[in-house]
């Protein structure tokens, strides 16, 4: 039918290397790209005078569009887009693609993230926003505990799929640690052996929930936290809504004061 644009949709993996891997492809077919779109995962109601694309992650495709976001965009703008593809929003992977189309473009005046009048520029910021709001969290709420055969275990379940982006954090302050951290919610988890690069892993941990026990050590320590927690408490002012608003109710099962 004339005056009706054929639409290209790429469906992508829900990673970092799925979704520029997406943005590789898309650049590779040479659209245009206010037609193309990327979408993370199939969606069950197809669209009509739209063409599917589905897209093999693949590390070497990803790694140079990563190298051409760090060269072109600077360090922040890099920071932004990762954080951007690990949320847990849907929309992210076209926001993502189109972001860095109009990066390439160069049809803005300044640093790429400051061009908050573009709508695609504007969803990847509120998106980096909201994934550094919680792995700002996470590094102060992440609670480790020290199993019997010495492995140091955190158990957690965050919105946005961010394991990959804290563990440089831990492993650089516990290098000669064994440590494991684990995400629920997602079934995977990333593993730090002693002196050595952590690595991620996916599935199911090698042992259930009630097979973690405790070293002694632990379990003592355990106790000694919870108490000087409640020592220290001073009911007369205890604020509830204050303490929900500097500590979401969603971490607390995970933290060993509660």
């Amino acid at each position: 039918m004339e005056g009706i644009m054929e639409e290209t949709v790429f469906i992508c993996e829900d990673s970092i290397e799925g979704i520029l891997t997406g943005v590789y492809e898309a650049y590779e077919l040479r659209k245009d790209h206010q037609t193309t779109h990327l979408q993370v995962g199939e969606n069950e109601n197809c669209r009509l005078f739209t063409v599917y694309h589905k897209v093999q992650a693949d590390k070497e495709k990803s790694a140079k569009v990563l190298r051409t976001i760090y060269r072109r965009f600077g360090e922040e703008a890099y920071t932004q887009l990762c954080q951007a593809m690990v949320s847990y929003d849907p929309a992210k992977a076209d926001a993502v693609y189109h972001t860095i189309v109009t990066g390439i473009s160069g049809s803005y005046r300044g640093r790429l993230m400051e061009h908050l009048s573009n709508r695609s520029v504007n969803k990847v910021f509120r998106l980096s926003r909201n994934t550094g709001i919680e792995i700002h969290h996470l590094l102060g709420f992440l609670r480790f505990k020290e199993l019997q055969g010495g492995i140091l275990l955190a158990r957690y379940r965050p919105k946005n799929d961010v394991t990959a982006l804290i563990m440089p954090h831990f492993a650089d302050r516990l290098p000669r640690e064994d440590f494991a951290i684990y995400d629920e919610g997602r079934s995977y988890y990333a593993v730090h052996p002693k002196g050595r690069q952590w690595y991620l892993v996916r599935g199911e941990l090698p042992f259930s929930e009630e097979q973690e026990a405790y070293s002694q050590q632990e379990a003592q320590y355990q106790a000694l936290y919870r108490h000087f927690c409640q020592t220290i408490a001073i009911q007369e002012r205890k604020n509830t809504d204050l303490q929900r608003n500097m500590l979401p109710l969603r971490f607390r099962k995970y933290m060993t004061e509660f």
